[in-house]
């Protein structure tokens, strides 16, 4: 990246270029104004879990993979900051699927919906991907939900049977629940109600588990016989965590 100065050789450098790209997006009006301090607190909860796919991690992302794999009409939903993180794995995994993506944000604006809907179409030109970008012209709505992060297009998210939704907003998660979705939930906060409330909680950093679905997609087909325990997942995800502490405290 041309403007992006940091050595790869410095232990911080993925964490810096991740903080680099959302400068860039909020920048270029792809972010909320509270954009940068959703990602800071992600940080701190990734450091909390070694800045790394841990085995619970792993367990969900596998899951989640099948689901969408079988699912009739699967959808990926992306904000600003998963758009700017992780848009091009993500664009890449819905090629893959076959599925829509659908830009779907909390504080939407004209502009802002503008400038992401422009962004991962050069994406899809970049790349000669096949994936169909939804959200430029809502005609349906999530029920339950009010405001702007009501609208949905009715060939993506409402009519969805799996979504993908990388992102925290516990409310639409209940929602999207509510209407019989099973909803993928990738949040490195075990404690959201997100995270609570999804039906499989993938508790990592979204640029990770972007790159993890997408090289898994050709692997032969696990055999998953046991129904997802998101409940017990997330336990065992902050028992991880209450070891690490102790390990660092020691």
């Amino acid at each position: 990246m041309e403007d992006f100065a940091a050595d790869p050789s410095h232990p911080r450098y993925d964490s810096l270029l991740k903080r680099h790209l959302l400068e860039s997006a909020a920048q270029k009006g792809m972010l909320a104004e509270s954009a940068l301090i959703a990602h800071g607190r992600g940080e701190a909860y990734d450091y909390l879990i070694g800045e790394k796919t841990i085995e619970t991690a792993m367990t969900a992302t596998k899951h989640a993979l099948y689901r969408l794999k079988i699912a009739n009409n699967p959808v990926i939903s992306v904000n600003g900051n998963t758009t700017a993180l992780a848009g091009e794995e993500l664009m890449k995994l819905a090629s893959l699927l076959d599925c829509p993506i659908e830009v779907n944000i909390f504080y939407r604006t004209p502009e802002r919906m503008s400038v992401l809907l422009n962004h991962l179409e050069e994406v899809k030109q970049k790349f000669g991907l096949n994936v169909e970008i939804l959200g430029a012209s809502p005609d349906a709505r999530i029920p339950g939900l009010e405001g702007p992060r009501a609208k949905c297009c009715h060939n993506g998210i409402f009519l969805s049977d799996v979504i993908l939704v990388p992102l925290e907003d516990g409310d639409r998660c209940e929602a999207l629940v509510a209407m019989g979705k099973t909803v993928i939930v990738v949040d490195l906060n075990p404690l959201s109600r997100s995270a609570k409330m999804g039906s499989i909680t993938i508790v990592d950093e979204i640029t990770r588990v972007a790159k993890n679905l997408v090289s898994m997609f050709e692997d032969p087909e696990e055999v998953l016989q046991l129904p997802f325990d998101n409940d017990n997942n997330l336990r065992l995800t902050l028992k991880h965590i209450n070891q690490s502490l102790v390990e660092l405290s020691s």
